[in-house]
C-alpha cells in the first residue's frame, strides 16, 4: 500500500458524509437549487462522498398550497437536472427533498443524486396530520404508490422507501433514506432498512423548533443509531424557511453507534455543512460480533432492492474528520470523565463488597508496592469496607521491599497505609530470596550480578508466597492488583500478585484509566483527604517493577519495555473492542498521536502524557503489543481469577468478552501490519 493510501481515512473504511444546511427559499426551486449547487461544490472540495439535504428542499416546506402549483413543480423537476450537474462536477452523491408527482399523486420525497443522474427516488412512509401539520392535504402516503418506478427527466428509476444504495467500488458503504416524521414512528423504515444491509441511515427533515426540541432529535438519533448499529445523519430546515407560524433552527446531527461525531450550528443565517468521518467497517464488525441484530435481521428483515453506484475514490491524504480520543478508555469531557470514573470505582467497590459477603471474609491482605495498580486496588478496599462497616483495620497492607524496591515506592506505601488508616506491615523478602538462589544454585548466589527473569520472578513469587500464606494465617483472601493493560500484554509473571489472587479488582480497569481514577479519588472526599499528597506522589512516579537494581541511576522502565501504556491501550481497545485491522489501528492512532493529533490536547491530559508519536514509532510499539497479545500472553488469561468487568468490551477474562486459544500465534496479525502500513 503506498503511503498516500494509508494516510487516506477513505482506505480505512471511512465514508465522509455532510448534513448540508442550506439557505432556504420559500416557493423559488431555481433559488433553492443555487443552494444546493454552493454547498454540493463545498462539500466537493472537503471530499464528501455523501450529503443530505433537509426535506423538501428544492421547493422549501412551509409554503402549503403552493405545493399544488403545476408551475412549481415543474420547475422542481428542472432543478433537480441542475442539481445533478453539480454532483457530477464535485464527484458528491447529494440526498435533496423535493415535491414530486408520480400518477395522480404528489409525493414528500427524497431525491438521491449522484454522478449527475437520479439513482432512485423514497417518498415519505409516514405523514403527519396532527398539531401544525396537515401533510396528508397535500401528500400521498408511500403506500398510496401504484408501482415502484418513477420516470424523471426523461429517466425510469426505483421509486420505493427503504432502498438500499451500496457503492460497488467501496465495501460497507450502503446508505438508506427516511423522511423527517418517519424517525418518530415507533417502527422506522429505516430499522428494516438497517436490517438489511443499510449502515449509513440519512434523514431529510423539516422539523420545526420549539423549546426542548432539540434535545429529543438529538436523542432519537443517537438512539437509533445505537439500536440500529449504524451511522444517522440528520438534517433539519433552517433560515428563509417561512415563519408565518413556525420558526426553524437548521439542526444538523451526525451520529455513530450512539455516539455524537457531529454537530452543526443552529439558528446560523448562512448555509453550511456539518461533516464527519463515519466508520463503517467499524459498524459492519459492531454489527458481526453482535448476535441480537443479526437474529432479528433474520426474523425481522425483508428483502430490500439494492441500488448501486460508483463512489469518489479519490485517495489523498487527508485528517479524520471525527472525534478520536487519544485516550479511549478516558472520555475527553471532563464532566463525562467524573462519571465514568464514579460509575468504574463504584463497579469494583461493589464487586469487592459481593465477594466478601458471600465468603464471609472480614479481612484481607493486599501487597502494597508504593505504584498505581495496587494503590488502586487499596483505594477499592477501603471504601467497600466502609461500606460494609468493617474496619479499615481489617484491610492488612504489606509493603515487601526487594533487591531493587526504592525509598521513594517503600515510602510512598507506607505512607498511604498510614493516611487511609488500614493495618501495614512489612516483610523483607530479600533473605528468603537469597536463600531461594542458593537452593537452585543460580549464580547470584556466588556473587555474580546476574540480573535475568528468574532473579525477577523469584522476587515476584515470594511476594504472592506471603500473600496467599499471610491470607491463611488471618482467615481473608488476597486481593489482586493486576490491570486490564497488563493482562493484555501479558505483563505479570504468572501465578504472582498481579496475575493470581482470590478476587482481582483491577483486571477491567485499563493502566490510563487508574491513573485518573486515583486522580478521581484525591479530588473527592470518598476515602478521606489524608492521602491526597502520597496519591499525588504516586502518580508522579515512573511505572517500574523495581526487580532489578538501577544501573547509572536508571530504574527499571516497565514502559520501556513493552511500550508507552497511552498507546498499548489504545491499540487494545480498537483490537479487542473492535477486531479492527493492524494497518487501521496504525492509522488511528497515528491520526491520535502523530502530527495530525498534535496539540490537540484534551483539558484532561496532564503534561506527562502531552507526547507526540511517528508513525515508525507507533509501528513499532504495536507490532510488540500483537505479538505479547496474540501469541505469549493468552495462557495466563486462560487462568485470571474472578473479578468485575468494568468498560463494554473489556473484559480478557476467559469467562468474559475475549476467548482465544493459548498456542495461538500472531503472524496473520504481523502479516497484515507489515503489508500495509509504510516503514
Amino acid at each position: 500500500m503506498a503511503d498516500a493510501l494509508f494516510h487516506s481515512p477513505k482506505t480505512h473504511g471511512f465514508v465522509r458524509v455532510a448534513a448540508a444546511t442550506p439557505v432556504s427559499h420559500v416557493g423559488d426551486p431555481k433559488a433553492n437549487a443555487q443552494e444546493h449547487v454552493e454547498l454540493i461544490r463545498q462539500a466537493g472540495e472537503q471530499g464528501v462522498d455523501l450529503m443530505v439535504f433537509p426535506e423538501l428542499s428544492l421547493s422549501a416546506y412551509a409554503i402549503d398550497d403552493l405545493h399544488m402549483q403545476a408551475a412549481l413543480l415543474d420547475e422542481v423537476e428542472r432543478q433537480i437536472a441542475v442539481v445533478a450537474e453539480a454532483t457530477a462536477e464535485a464527484d458528491v452523491v447529494a440526498v435533496v427533498g423535493a415535491p414530486i408527482r408520480n400518477g395522480d399523486a404528489l409525493y414528500n420525497c427524497a431525491v438521491v443524486i449522484g454522478a449527475g443522474e437520479v439513482l432512485g427516488v423514497v417518498p415519505k412512509t409516514y405523514l403527519p396530520n396532527y398539531r401544525e401539520y396537515y401533510e396528508k392535504r397535500w401528500f400521498a402516503p408511500a403506500t398510496a404508490r401504484a408501482e415502484d418506478v418513477i420516470a424523471l427527466n426523461g429517466e425510469t428509476v426505483d421509486f420505493a422507501p427503504g432502498l438500499l444504495f451500496e457503492a460497488v467500488n467501496r465495501p460497507g458503504f450502503v446508505f438508506s433514506v427516511e423522511i423527517c416524521e418517519d424517525y418518530w414512528a415507533p417502527l422506522p423504515p429505516s430499522t428494516r432498512a438497517a436490517l438489511a444491509g443499510a449502515r449509513i441511515l440519512l434523514n431529510l427533515s423539516a422539523s420545526n423548533i420549539v423549546i426542548g426540541k432539540a434535545d429529543e432529535r438529538a436523542m432519537l438519533s443517537a438512539s437509533h443509531s445505537a439500536r440500529t448499529l449504524s451511522a444517522y445523519v440528520f438534517a433539519a430546515s433552517g433560515w428563509g424557511e417561512s415563519t408565518t407560524d413556525l420558526a426553524w433552527d437548521g439542526q444538523a446531527t451526525i451520529h455513530e453507534l450512539g455516539s455524537k461525531l457531529a454537530e452543526g450550528e443552529r439558528f446560523a443565517t448562512d448555509g453550511h455543512l456539518t461533516i464527519a468521518d463515519v466508520d463503517v467497517d467499524r459498524i459492519g464488525l459492531d454489527r458481526l460480533r453482535n448476535g441480537t441484530f443479526a437474529e432479528c435481521a433474520r426474523n425481522e428483515g425483508e428483502a430490500a432492492t439494492f441500488v448501486p453506484f460508483m463512489a469518489r475514490e479519490d485517495h489523498e491524504a487527508s485528517e479524520l474528520i471525527r472525534p478520536l480520543d487519544r485516550f479511549p478508555f478516558v472520555p475527553d469531557d471532563a464532566g463525562r470523565l467524573d462519571q465514568d470514573c464514579y460509575e468504574a470505582f463504584n463497579i469494583q467497590v461493589q464487586g469487592l463488597m459481593r465477594r466478601m459477603t458471600a465468603t464471609g471474609a472480614k479481612s484481607l491482605v493486599i501487597g502494597v508496592s508504593g505504584g498505581l495498580d495496587s494503590t488502586q486496588a487499596l483505594l477499592v478496599a477501603c471504601r467497600a469496607f466502609d461500606r460494609l462497616d468493617l474496619p479499615r483495620t481489617n484491610i492488612l497492607g504489606f509493603t515487601m521491599p526487594g533487591f531493587a524496591t526504592s525509598d521513594g515506592t517503600k515510602s510512598n506505601a507506607w505512607a498511604l497505609m498510614t493516611a487511609l488508616g488500614v493495618t501495614g506491615a512489612e516483610i523483607d523478602i530479600r533473605p528468603a530470596a537469597e536463600q531461594m538462589f542458593k537452593d537452585i544454585s543460580h549464580p547470584y548466589a556466588e556473587g555474580q550480578p546476574v540480573h535475568d527473569i528468574t532473579f525477577e520472578n523469584v522476587q515476584a513469587g515470594l511476594r504472592t508466597d506471603y500473600l496467599f500464606r499471610l491470607a491463611n494465617q488471618h482467615r481473608a483472601f488476597v486481593l489482586g492488583t493486576g490491570d486490564l493493560s497488563e493482562l493484555a500484554l501479558g505483563w505479570a509473571t504468572y501465578g504472582v500478585g498481579d496475575h493470581m489472587s482470590h478476587y482481582n479488582v483491577n483486571g477491567g480497569v485499563a493502566k490510563t484509566l487508574i491513573r485518573h481514577l486515583i486522580r478521581w479519588v484525591a479530588a473527592g472526599d470518598l476515602i478521606g483527604a489524608g492521602a491526597r499528597d502520597t496519591l499525588h506522589a504516586i502518580l508522579d512516579t515512573e511505572i517500574s517493577p523495581e526487580l532489578v537494581p538501577a544501573k547509572d541511576g536508571v530504574i527499571q522502565s516497565t514502559e520501556g519495555t513493552v511500550g508507552p501504556y497511552a498507546l498499548n491501550d489504545f491499540f487494545l481497545f480498537y483490537i479487542s473492542r473492535f477486531g479492527m485491522t493492524p494497518s487501521k489501528v496504525a492509522f488511528l492512532a497515528h491520526q491520535a498521536w502523530g502530527d495530525a493529533g498534535a496539540g490537540h490536547w484534551p483539558a484532561n491530559t496532564p503534561d506527562d502524557e502531552k507526547v507526540e508519536y511517528d508513525l515508525a514509532t507507533i509501528k513499532g510499539w504495536l507490532r510488540k503489543c500483537l505479538i505479547r497479545f496474540f501469541q505469549t500472553a493468552q495462557f495466563k488469561r486462560s487462568a485470571l481469577p474472578n473479578g468485575p468487568k468494568v468498560v463494554t468490551g473489556g473484559s480478557l477474562s476467559p469467562r468474559g468478552d475475549w476467548r482465544a486459544p493459548s498456542d495461538g500465534n500472531a503472524r496473520v496479525w504481523l502479516d497484515e501490519l507489515d503489508a500495509n502500513v509504510p516503514d
